[in-house]
């Protein structure tokens, strides 16, 4: 009888000590953020404005994720410098990659990827263009524009002196159209003031040699190559003109692109190209949805199959997780790839590592007869250690995948790093204020003094009846 109140006494006592360290407000804000997280995901397309603050999430994708070229299907190019010997400057890469962005953003390129690999090379994603032969001439041709005024030897102009009178600077817009009358396809410009009035005395200069027996041209060139040659049948004085040519639409668009734009501010080339079909993209992705699912499934059924109550806590932790991960890739947002899916389902059984070491602690502690509410205090000391050395170890090893991803212009590893360190840091953020205080609720209910809802050991009735 004295026994039964001392156990009793030390039961007590164990609930007081967990009721104090219980943190009610670390639960409350990870249910906040569970809560925001699935309606982060719930809502497809998110559009917040805020004072004139515009924050905008969301795609037509699955959760609206962003997704990559290996699920989305498109071009995938990496460029460096033509010429071995330039050493291109900060300014000059930024500019590069200002330029190139502007130039997809006019294509129309829902979500493209365009970054700095390393000190001189560019990556370009673009989902939903499979044409890597117009990718590669629209981002990778320098488009310096050139309007000359060709003064011309002899009737056929064979021999002929040129003077380059404005450049694709001198533009204040360009775009694509069509003529009124033929309906073909044409690049329509229109320059700033200054340059129209030097433009306006170049074309009455031309049109004045109409009547000589060598009238001269206006040339459009394009990267020093002719474009058009054409002879001014009335002054241009308006400041509006038009380049035409055997273009299509899609050649009169992408001319309008470049020269809208600006020229790069270096020569740049392509080292890797490839390109991936969105139906291999949207095969890969139900694929690793369905491999989640059934991983998912499986760590549930181990978890609460053999730690019984705990495990439960396990699982339930283990749902707020796959929310908080899926919902921080869809906000920052995160660039989602095959790679990085395998990361994630990988993280899936990492992530209850955690609470396995807290459970295996408090097995051993279970079985020395303590009560569980000093098991479990008891096991998550001991355990931290652990799951604070492991997590760490992942976390350099993710950063090591990133940097090697980066510098060898591999963004599958990139990808993958940076999956597998996401889910490390909320894999231990669940652990220490979720899984943690779920425990010492379950701990300090009726259910707390059942040994056997804490351990998968058989333990005698002396040890497991009154905790």
């Amino acid at each position: 009888m004295e026994l039964y109140r001392l156990k009793r006494l030390v039961f007590s006592l164990g609930h007081e000590i967990l009721f104090r360290r219980l943190n009610w407000r670390s639960l409350s804000v990870v249910a906040l953020i569970a809560g925001l997280s699935v309606a982060a995901l719930v809502v497809q397309n998110i559009s917040i404005n805020l004072s004139g603050a515009k924050f905008e999430r969301g795609s037509d994708e699955i959760l609206g994720m962003q997704l990559g070229l290996d699920l989305a299907g498109g071009t995938h190019l990496v460029f460096q410098p033509s010429s071995a010997d330039l050493i291109p400057t900060d300014d000059q890469m930024d500019g590069l990659v200002r330029i190139i962005r502007d130039r997809v953003d006019n294509l129309g390129v829902a979500e493209p990827n365009i970054q700095r690999l390393g000190e001189q090379r560019l990556l370009v994603q673009l989902p939903g263009i499979e044409d890597v032969e117009r990718a590669k001439r629209l981002i990778g041709q320098t488009a310096s524009l050139g309007i000359v005024e060709r003064v011309c030897r002899d009737s056929n102009c064979i021999n002929f002196e040129d003077n380059t009178v404005l450049t694709g600077e001198d533009l204040s817009r360009s775009f694509a159209s069509k003529d009124t009358l033929t309906n073909e396809p044409l690049v329509a410009f229109e320059l700033f003031s200054d340059a129209a009035r030097r433009f306006a005395i170049v074309t009455q200069r031309i049109y004045d040699t109409n009547s000589s027996n060598s009238p001269d041209q206006l040339v459009f060139q394009l990267d020093g190559k002719d474009l058009v040659e054409t002879t001014v049948r009335s002054p241009i004085l308006s400041g509006n003109g038009q380049i035409t040519g055997n273009f299509t639409s899609n050649e009169t668009r992408d001319l309008a692109i470049q020269i809208e734009s600006g020229r790069l501010p270096i020569d740049i080339e392509v080292i890797t190209e490839r390109v991936v079909a969105a139906s291999l993209g949207g095969e890969s992705l139900e694929d690793s949805l369905v491999a989640g699912l059934i991983g998912l499934a499986l760590v549930f059924f181990f978890v609460c199959a053999y730690y019984r109550g705990a495990g439960f806590v396990a699982a339930v932790a283990l749902v707020v997780y796959t929310l908080m991960v899926l919902a921080i890739f869809k906000l920052f947002p995160i660039t989602l790839t095959l790679a990085g899916v395998a990361a994630f389902i990988l993280s899936l059984g990492m992530a209850v590592d955690a609470n396995v070491l807290i459970f295996e602690r408090m097995k051993e502690e279970i079985r020395l007869g303590r009560t569980v509410p000093f098991a479990l205090e008891v096991g998550f000391n001991r355990a931290w250690p652990s799951i604070r050395d492991g997590n760490v170890s992942t976390l350099l090893i993710a950063g090591v995948l990133f940097f090697f991803g980066n510098q060898t212009t591999n963004s599958s590893v990139s990808g993958f790093a940076v999956a597998l360190a996401i889910g490390v840091l909320i894999s231990m953020f669940t652990a220490i204020f979720m899984s943690r205080n779920l425990l010492y609720l379950l701990a300090i209910s009726p259910i707390g003094r059942f040994a056997r809802v804490f351990t998968p050991e058989s333990l005698p009735s002396s040890k497991s009846g009154r905790g």
